[in-house]
């Protein structure tokens, strides 16, 4: 293990996972690595919530504030989630534990795009950072640090942390080094410059993480995985949705708005996702890009197989049999992936300069085009907004996808109302479901609704909607987005009571 800690004086900082948690206090603000269950630290979080929980024992209040990058593991939120140890946490999150506890009031969660956070950060809007927990592959002898399976915010956390907790995890493959792109050319207003990044494959910066040696008060060693989450295969509305949207790029590309190479692909996670994924190979694509935050398994095939030539992202999501392909293939790899940090991966000016398709997922639209991508009935959050504001609003094309019902019908994905907004009707261009696609651009709000329900909404809720519009135009106080406001969210206050969106028979 030793070789993976080239430095002298982080050598002689090594200690237990038990005895540097103990360098974090109640009320601090702790920054932690991590970006969609990859790169986060496997052990200090553990033993922090052992602690917290010995501390609530004896009566006493211990809890922290938790940022991160992405959504992390049970290992990191689950563990703290259940120990009643975070006062605040954000910016994304996914475990169950900590969602429960979120909704149920017991702690505060903010809900940011993933692109501001770093900036939020160094503009004070957080208070100070107490401590950083980093995950690393390697320390090399002048203090540098091999980044791991995620950069995130992780540059961020370094620079702004008074103290730096580090974990060297073995597990990751020390081949990696080199897969990095970490940019120290960001500045704060009114210095900021732009990101000089005109392809998805442009090295603007270096493949290390630096730090201050002397804020680093432990190194901890580890030797644990990745969560490996795999994902079902695709079903009938995964492929239908698939397909809906091949069909439509290649109608994009006879009509001459994109070419046979299109524009990079940013997709988010998920069954529908990685459907889309597999569709672009069996449609014969050769040679695309991604500039995007996550690698699946379904892009390191792409990459394989030669349908992506290169990948820029900042995170792996990986399932077991994708980490091992990834490990017995990684110098091929490393030549075909970059990781940054995630206000690069994420930044709008460059997803704007780019030309990004965004393809991402939706808990539900309205009939004009409003997106929920994070509220069950308005006030139960699910994970968060992630990056998909980053890419929806600035990308070339802003996609989003679901199945048109859920919870075996009594669930309608296409509502009057959006009960929750994160993207605006200003922001999406096309909405899809397993019964078609709606082209919304270039049209206005009374030819948006029926066009998303014509072609997007689930038969046995058709006419429902039909019928609202129908009404809202002839009695709606103003007839550009007609609304009958006593009723727009009823369909939501149907499912809080009665578990079904539908009215009784």
């Amino acid at each position: 293990m030793h070789e993976r800690i080239r430095h002298e004086g982080m050598l002689q900082k090594r200690m237990s996972a038990g005895e540097a948690a103990a360098l974090i206090r109640p009320g601090m603000t702790v920054a932690m690595s991590g970006f969609t269950g990859a790169g986060y630290p496997k052990a200090v979080p553990e033993a922090l919530a052992a602690q917290m929980e010995a501390a609530h024992a004896a009566g006493e209040d211990f809890k922290i504030k938790v940022l991160t990058g992405a959504s992390t593991a049970p290992e990191l939120d689950g563990v703290l989630a259940r120990a009643d140890g975070m006062e605040l946490r954000l910016p994304y999150m996914s475990d169950p534990a900590l969602r429960k506890r979120i909704n149920d009031g017991e702690l505060d969660y903010m809900d940011i795009h993933l692109s501001h956070v770093a900036q939020h950060t160094w503009f004070g809007f957080y208070g100070d950072v107490d401590v950083a927990v980093v995950e690393v592959v390697g320390i090399l002898e002048d203090g540098r640090l091999i980044p791991s399976s995620s950069v995130g915010n992780n540059k961020t956390w370094l620079d702004m942390a008074g103290k730096v907790i580090l974990e060297v995890n073995s597990r990751q493959p020390a081949a990696m080094e080199g897969m990095h792109d970490v940019y120290y050319g960001t500045a704060l207003p009114p210095n900021r410059k732009p990101v000089p990044i005109l392809t998805p494959s442009d090295r603007i910066g270096e493949p290390y993480l630096r730090v201050d040696p002397e804020k680093v008060v432990a190194v901890i060693e580890t030797d644990a995985p990745d969560r490996l989450s795999g994902f079902s295969a695709p079903d009938e509305a995964s492929k239908a949705i698939a397909g809906h949207l091949l069909e439509f790029l290649d109608h994009e590309i006879r009509r001459g708005r994109l070419t046979d190479r299109l524009l990079p692909l940013q997709s988010g996670v998920g069954n529908i996702a990685n459907a889309v994924l597999a569709g672009l190979a069996e449609g014969g694509y050769k040679g695309l890009t991604a500039y995007t935050e996550v690698i699946q398994d379904g892009m390191l095939h792409l990459i394989k197989d030669g349908t992506i030539g290169f990948a820029s992202a900042t995170s792996f999501s990986l399932s077991e049999a994708g980490v091992e392909e990834f490990t017995e293939n990684v110098d091929y790899y490393r030549e075909r992936i970059l990781l940054r940090t995630q206000e690069i991966s994420n930044h709008p000016e460059v997803v704007r300069r780019l030309g990004c398709i965004a393809l991402n997922g939706m808990i539900e639209a309205d009939i004009y085009g409003n997106v929920n991508s994070t509220h069950v009935a308005g006030t139960s959050v699910m994970n968060g907004i992630g990056g998909s504001g980053d890419f929806a609003r600035n990308g070339f094309l802003s996609v989003f996808m679901s199945p048109s019902v859920a919870k075996g019908g009594r669930i309608s994905a296409i509502v009057p109302m959006a009960s929750h907004v994160d993207h605006t009707e200003h922001d999406t261009m096309v909405l899809v479901t397993e019964q078609g696609i709606a082209d919304l651009r270039g049209l206005a709000p009374k030819q948006r609704a029926r066009t998303i329900i014509a072609n997007c909404a689930h038969p046995s809720y058709r006419p429902a909607l039909t019928d609202y519009f129908d009404r809202a135009l002839r009695d709606s106080y103003g007839k550009h987005t007609p609304h009958l406001l006593g009723e727009a969210l009823s369909w939501h206050e149907r499912f809080v009571q009665t578990g079904d969106m539908r009215p009784a028979s």
